[in-house]
């Protein structure tokens, strides 16, 4: 495993992290036992990373990271990262949603206390809120509170995740010295931040952790036609209509320019999401162990080549009505 500076805190981390979501749940049926036996492959390998969330399974999923870090007792520095949701409403949140309504300071502190208290620990790593929209740039007041938090020894982090259609929302909050990290989408289609974004982190020193590097498992090349997501899965929404076949046809077009310059389509796009300076992490979502060996095995591998690199970027494809319906 590789090992990456992870913005201006010091943290050495694993470049290919441990994206909890479907430990939680949210992607179809998934047993608690090959939640645990993943993530011990994972800490067995050196990654040192884990991302989770309050909203992953209300909970489950930190509780089942709190059980596997007890259990290994402490034999290896794990940084742990968790997001807060904001208060029940639109998401992603309205340009016209009061930043108090959704992020107060009781809500934030409530929320606070019980990822303390499902992680069991008394200090998380890096807590960061869960989206964000522009409306709140100029009246960040919901890092204030964090940053509250962090005086008091209870985080010794803070950052905040792009919501899904505006990646470039959180500029500000990067400029301004608001938050250590930014949690991002950036993969073969999703090219946007390389514009004004990751310049930004490496001028400003932060983290960036990207998500969604495998597009919801779509740039793995493995979807078909005949592909039938679980009930209880989430992508049966994200690719719901004509979405699978469309997103089918364009991963044909990047198995085409990737050929033989890498090992398969999952270990191009791992390797796509890593190759900026910028990254810190790339958080891969696992379930079992066989995708903790192959994912985290990338890290092994020879980095993309810049050439490969420069072909892929003609496979850039703009996708911000994704998330408004079809």
């Amino acid at each position: 495993m590789k090992y990456r500076n992870f913005g201006r805190l010091g943290w050495n981390v694993a470049e290919v992290g441990f994206g909890a979501w479907a430990v939680g749940g949210g992607w179809g049926s998934q047993s608690e036992e090959d939640s645990i036996v993943a993530l011990h492959r994972a800490l067995d390998l050196g990654c040192n990373f884990i991302d989770t969330a309050q909203a992953y399974g209300d909970g489950r999923s930190e509780r089942i990271i709190a059980q596997v870090l007890r259990e290994r007792r402490g034999d290896q520095r794990v940084y742990v990262a968790t997001k807060i949701p904001p208060a029940p409403g639109s998401w992603p949140p309205s340009p016209y949603d009061d930043i108090e309504a959704r992020y107060s300071a009781e809500y934030l502190r409530q929320r606070l206390e019980r990822s303390l208290r499902e992680l069991r620990t008394e200090c998380i790593d890096l807590l960061q809120l869960h989206t964000w929209t522009r409306a709140w740039n100029r009246n960040p007041v919901a890092l204030a509170t964090l940053r509250q938090f962090k005086q008091e020894g209870k985080v010794l982090a803070i950052g905040v995740s792009t919501p899904e259609h505006d990646q470039d929302s959180v500029l500000d909050l990067m400029r301004g010295g608001w938050v250590d990290s930014v949690q991002l989408i950036y993969n073969i289609f999703e090219q946007e931040p390389q514009a004004e974004l990751l310049p930004a982190a490496v001028e400003h020193q932060v983290a960036i952790i990207v998500r969604v590097a495998m597009d919801e498992g779509a740039l793995t090349g493995k979807l078909t036609p005949q592909t039938v997501f679980a009930e209880g899965d989430f992508r049966r929404r994200y690719f719901a209509g004509d979405r699978l076949q469309r997103t089918i046809d364009r991963v044909e077009a990047i198995r085409r320019t990737v050929g033989a310059r890498e090992p398969d389509l999952a270990s191009a796009a791992l390797k796509f999401a890593l190759k900026p300076a910028a990254v810190s992490t790339v958080i891969s979502g696992i379930r079992n162990t066989r995708q903790a060996q192959m994912n985290l095995a990338v890290s092994a591998q020879a980095p993309m080549s810049d050439a490969l690199e420069r072909d892929l970027r003609a496979h850039n494809w703009r996708r911000a009505f994704w998330f408004a319906g079809k």
